[in-house]
């Protein structure tokens, strides 16, 4: 029987898929609504202390699991109905099967209902001026302007084309909708978006990728074109089970669903759970606003760009697109192992997203349980995306430990074609320091030691 955080992550889960913001939005979102529930908990806890002013500590008598169920719930709702309001119908329909009135906006401190109501608007209150504009559609506040044309990777690239082959290059297609979408730089300001604990979004600031004219920056070209020319049909598998793309709950709604299942599989109560969803969720959120600095600070360019920079004109081994597997073609026309609706994320490659947020809920997990333990399963059951005519049905892929899940994350991106492999390396560094120190300031706002 799933407990009431893991009912609750569903429905979030749900409402990233329909919704599809983008990584960097869901992960703060992710955060937004645990942190809410953890305040709403920590009212009725003896030692746990609350990440906002606001919220008191009730007397021990009312430190019952119903009164602490029923906080949740209303904290819960209300967050995420403010977070995703064009998915309001899936967290009423939650309310209403659990016979809660989700019209009741009570703010009364001395009963559940207004502890849970009155500790989500707090948060929502203090997200409200973090920096990261949500009152603008989280549109840019840092005037990023990308130094380079659109490219379609459906044509062949000229030397017109790339003028600055090192920075970071929209790119122009057809959705799966078959709408023309040349999407811009998604938050290029995230990095100055107030944390859950790092002192800043630079703190961890990896040092600078290969630069342009060195031999590293031809060599890492080559290797992705290597890798990808050699993928395997269950690096395919890898590639595309990683992906998180549009139409999923992304990669930090990903880790959440292992969250999850380690809730489950180790039969955390109510208050362990509260306390892990807390810390997972704002790990992945800071790992996505230094991961976001860095690559606005960089404003890398992603394989496709230099790949077709350094290569044009000459005969490659690669992926030729669905059915007709490894083939020679010219280095202008290399693609990546993507489906044409969704090529490459908008932003900038260094570092890597994937890696980051993995190896950051990684490390929570980790340290959460006491042990690297996973042993979460998945078989594939139907054909790829981005090439059906390759035989992966019943494929298998399964995790000893969260650390190999956060490996082969990362590693995922490069079979993709989406990132180098340093942006990988340093993606999954860069994640582990950052789940470590959300993992430490959670347990001290638990332990009522901060």
């Amino acid at each position: 029987m799933l407990n009431v955080l893991n009912e609750w992550n569903e429905v979030l889960l749900e409402a990233i898929r329909q919704t599809k913001p983008g990584p960097p939005i869901v992960a703060r979102s992710i955060a937004i609504v645990y942190t809410s529930v953890y305040d709403a908990w920590a009212a009725y806890d003896p030692v746990a202390k609350p990440t906002q002013p606001g919220i008191p500590q009730r007397p021990s008598a009312e430190n019952t699991s119903p009164n602490k169920e029923t906080a949740i719930h209303y904290a819960a709702f209300r967050a995420l109905a403010d977070q995703f309001s064009a998915a309001r119908s899936l967290f009423v329909d939650r309310m209403v099967s659990l016979g809660l009135d989700p019209t009741n906006n009570s703010m009364a401190l001395n009963t559940p209902i207004g502890i849970g109501n009155k500790a989500a608007s707090i948060v929502l209150t203090f997200r409200q001026t973090d920096g990261a504009n949500e009152a603008g559609n989280y549109a840019d506040t840092s005037g990023y302007v990308s130094v380079n044309p659109p490219l379609n990777p459906l044509f062949p690239s000229t030397v017109d084309d790339i003028p600055h082959p090192d920075r970071w290059q929209k790119l122009v297609y057809l959705t799966s909708e078959g709408r023309p979408a040349s999407p811009d730089f998604i938050a290029p300001h995230w990095g100055n978006v107030i944390p859950f604990a790092l002192t800043s979004g630079s703190q961890f600031r990896p040092g600078q990728p290969e630069p342009l004219t060195s031999q590293g920056f031809l060599d890492q070209a080559k290797h992705i074109i290597e890798v990808q020319a050699n993928l395997t049909p269950i690096q395919q598998v890898i590639a595309e089970y990683w992906a998180d793309g549009p139409r999923s709950e992304l990669p930090p709604g990903h880790w959440m669903i292992f969250t999850a299942f380690v809730a489950n599989r180790d039969h955390l109560d109510l208050d362990a759970s509260v306390k892990l969803f807390f810390a997972v969720s704002n790990a992945i959120f800071d790992a996505s606003i230094a991961t976001w600095e860095a690559k606005r600070f960089y404003d890398y360019c992603r394989p496709i760009t230099a790949i077709r920079h350094l290569f044009r004109g000459k005969t490659i081994r690669a992926w030729g697109g669905a059915g007709r597997g490894t083939i020679d073609i010219q280095g202008e026309n290399w693609r990546t192992f993507q489906v044409n609706t969704f090529p490459t994320p908008p932003f900038a490659e260094y570092t890597s997203g994937h890696s980051a947020f993995s190896m950051a809920a990684a490390e929570v997990l980790r340290r959460f349980t006491g042990s690297d333990t996973f042993g979460y399963f998945y078989l594939q059951t139907r054909p790829l995306s981005a090439d059906p005519s390759v035989d992966v049905i019943g494929l298998a892929m399964r995790w000893s430990s969260f650390t190999q899940a956060a490996l082969e994350a990362g590693e995922s991106r490069l079979y993709g074609g989406i990132h180098f492999y340093e942006g990988n390396t340093s993606g999954l560094q860069l994640g582990r320091q950052v789940g470590e120190q959300a993992f430490q300031k959670a347990q001290h706002y638990w332990t009522g030691t901060i």
